[in-house]
């Protein structure tokens, strides 16, 4: 999975890479988007579909934070699949 090297994978588009920027930033604390990414996701999803995509990620935001302060873990329904933390740099 080049998940955690999506910057240079060729297994991820343009806009898939601009998505996965946005998610970053919308989780990094503070919250700063930069236009740049903002503005280029604009070119590729409208109006409607860019708050979806805000709520979905807000709200996966939530239920992670919500889910670590009250210690919940994963149940194992997810036979080993896992969601990598992006490597650090």
């Amino acid at each position: 999975m080049d998940l955690s090297n999506f910057e240079t994978s060729s297994a991820f588009s343009e806009a898939e890479k601009l998505v996965l920027r946005y998610a970053t930033a919308m989780t990094q604390t503070p919250v700063e988007v930069p236009d740049e990414i903002f503005n280029g996701l604009r070119k590729y999803f409208n109006e409607k579909q860019m708050v979806e995509l805000t709520a979905m990620i807000a709200w996966e935001n939530y239920r992670a934070r919500f889910d670590h302060a009250f210690g919940i873990e994963s149940m194992g329904f997810t036979e080993g699949a896992f969601c990598p933390l992006p490597e650090k740099r």
